[in-house]
C-alpha cells in the first residue's frame, strides 16, 4: 500500500475513537470522557477518565493521554500532535495543554460549568501564556453531549430492580 492509499483519519474519525474510549470509561463507572492524541495522522495515545479507579483527582482522559503521548514520542513538547476529547477541557486540562506545547485540540461537546477553551476561559488562546494552540469545538457535538447526558440520567435514576 503506498501513502497516497492510507485513509487519512480526519477529525470526525478520531473524534469517533474518543468516543469509544469514553463508552469504555462509562463501562468502568467512570463519568464518559475520552481523549486520544494524534500526530502525523497515527495514533499515539488514547485514554479514558480513571477518577474513580485510581482514585486520582487528576486523571481526566487528556491528562492520561497527554501522560502516554509524551512516552511514545520520548518528548514532553507535543507541538505536532491534535489532541481530540468528547468535552470541553477543564481548567487542569487546558493548562496541561499549554504546558505540554499541543499543536491543536479538537473537542466535541462544550462544558458550560468548566468549559476552558471558549465556554467560560479560553487558556488556549490567552496571549499571556506561553503557548497558543488552535482549537476546534463541536466535532460530534450531539453524540458527545448524549453519551454524557445519558450517563448522568442513568446515575440519577439509580440503580435498576
Amino acid at each position: 500500500m503506498t501513502t497516497a492509499e492510507i485513509p487519512c483519519l480526519d477529525d470526525d474519525a478520531a473524534m469517533g475513537l474518543a468516543l469509544d474510549e469514553a463508552r469504555a470509561a462509562s463501562a468502568s463507572g467512570e463519568v464518559p470522557v475520552g481523549a486520544v492524541v494524534v500526530v502525523g495522522g497515527e495514533v499515539v495515545a488514547a485514554a479514558g477518565n480513571q477518577r474513580e479507579a485510581g482514585p486520582d483527582p487528576t486523571a481526566h482522559a487528556e491528562i492520561l493521554a497527554l501522560r502516554q503521548a509524551a512516552v511514545a514520542l520520548g518528548t514532553w513538547r507535543l507541538t505536532a500532535a491534535t489532541l481530540y476529547v468528547t468535552l470541553e477541557p477543564c481548567p487542569m486540562c487546558a493548562g496541561a495543554l499549554v504546558a505540554a506545547r499541543v499543536g491543536r485540540l479538537v473537542f466535541g461537546a462544550p462544558d458550560p460549568k468548566a468549559g476552558s477553551c471558549g465556554t467560560l476561559y479560553n487558556l488556549c488562546a490567552d496571549p499571556r501564556l506561553n503557548h497558543e494552540l488552535a482549537v476546534k469545538g463541536g466535532v460530534r457535538a450531539v453524540e458527545c453531549a448524549e453519551i454524557l447526558s445519558n450517563w448522568f440520567a442513568a446515575r440519577r435514576a439509580g440503580p435498576n430492580p
